[in-house]
């Protein structure tokens, strides 16, 4: 286990720091839900088909969640950041200057591809800090995705209107280019060996945490129903939005996002309580609430009022659910976090993706009144599982078996 001391824990200041660059990576694989229509525009792509945008790149995400996060636990994780980064932002021109529907899809994919750095942070963070504060580390550190994905809806859309939509791209190849250099002086060296797995041992491996081990199996049924949830509203609001009578321009569908700020208050709120043992309350909580934010959600024609009091809702059930999940995952193998959150997020990947498509699609063949039943039902499900396992859905992380089944490679831990 690679266990944080004062040689290798974060400085003071990088929590921070791995949050706005957790932020600033997520936020592009959200960029293009406020530009759909004008994507659509310039490519002739279907309004049907435009949930193709959200989801290839969301494939992206879920290939890279299980081929490269799970590097953090062979890599040295400062050399793997950095990559990835600049990677990211060649992925991120590359799309800003695409001339044709199959050059952007292409790029679309590559970006949600790159943009798992965001969970190597999540894992490198966590893995540098000592158990007692890792749920509040995380729950900062998630803190900063959320507001990343808050703010890339609201950005994307003002650049978009003021710029147009390649610009939205190109500044965010600028900014990952800022975030490579800066993490590269400050993400510790791991001073302690790395497993000797080779490429294929590891990613079975993170195949058999899952197979054997309860916890991460639930935890990433629940990811995946919670992210169809949150996909099915904010890859087709911004269709209603756009749409006659309210024909709202990019900037102000964009603009929507930053009411979803209460996610960030509730990443951290969900970190403290999982330190203190009350993960699976917290859990069962964020579902109920999620399940009841699609009631304003559906009058969303008729009340723009009743949308931002949904999505405050939504989006601070979902993150509160998300934050906690991640810190349980986490604290059941700590030398395989990068395996254990790469995989879960596998599961958060396959929902979003899932979302949008069957939420694009329904909203032109059946309204919006459709699409919010398709998220009550995905919340819903998600709350009966919760009901049905919650007596044994997880334990305490600082009350945490030390004699679980160790991964493959690793030495068990006395």
């Amino acid at each position: 286990m690679h266990r944080a001391t004062p040689a290798t824990a974060l400085p003071r200041g990088a929590t921070a720091l791995f949050a706005v660059a957790c932020g600033t990576a997520v936020a592009n694989v959200y960029f293009a839900q406020p530009l759909l229509v004008a994507l659509g525009n310039e490519f002739a792509i279907a309004p049907a088909a435009l949930g193709a945008v959200v989801t290839l790149t969301q494939i992206g995400y879920g290939l890279g969640l299980f081929l490269i996060v799970p590097l953090g636990d062979r890599l040295d994780p400062r050399r793997l950041i950095t990559v990835q980064l600049l990677l990211l932002a060649a992925a991120l021109l590359f799309v800003a200057t695409a001339t044709s529907s199959a050059a952007l899809l292409a790029g679309m994919a590559s970006v949600g591809l790159l943009a798992v750095v965001t969970q190597s942070l999540v894992a490198c963070a966590a893995s540098f800090t000592e158990p007692a504060r890792r749920g509040r580390v995380v729950g900062t550190v998630t803190s900063g995705v959320v507001t990343g994905i808050l703010l890339a809806r609201t950005v994307s859309g003002l650049l978009g209107d003021l710029a147009g939509w390649r610009s939205v791209y190109l500044t965010s190849a600028v900014l990952t280019c800022a975030a490579a250099l800066a993490l590269h002086r400050v993400v510790p060296r791991r001073d302690t060996p790395a497993p000797t797995l080779g490429y294929g041992r590891l990613l079975t491996s993170t195949v058999r945490l899952f197979t054997r081990e309860r916890l991460p199996r639930l935890r990433a049924l629940f990811a995946l129903l919670v992210f169809a949830a949150f996909s099915t509203l904010w890859s087709s609001v911004t269709l209603v939005l756009s749409d006659p009578p309210m024909s709202l321009s990019s900037t102000a569908i964009g603009a929507f996002g930053l009411l979803g700020a209460a996610g960030a208050l509730a990443a951290n709120a969900a970190g403290r309580l999982n330190d203190r043992g009350h993960a699976n309350r917290t859990t069962g909580f964020g579902l109920a609430l999620l399940t009841l934010s699609w009631l304003p959600l559906a009058l969303t024609r008729h009340s723009l009022w009743a949308l931002a009091a949904g999505v405050v809702l939504l989006d601070l059930a979902v993150q509160a659910v998300h934050v906690t999940n991640q810190s349980l995952i986490h604290a059941l193998h700590p030398e395989a976090g990068s395996r254990l959150i790469g995989g879960y997020m596998v599961f958060y990947s396959i929902g979003s993706a899932a979302g949008a498509l069957a939420a694009t699609t329904l909203y032109a063949a059946a309204g919006w009144s459709a699409v919010c039943v398709l998220g009550a039902g995905f919340s819903g499900l998600a709350l009966v599982v919760w009901a049905l396992t919650e007596s044994g859905a997880t334990r305490p992380a600082g009350k945490m078996s030390t004699t679980t089944h160790a991964p493959a490679g690793a030495r068990p831990r006395r």
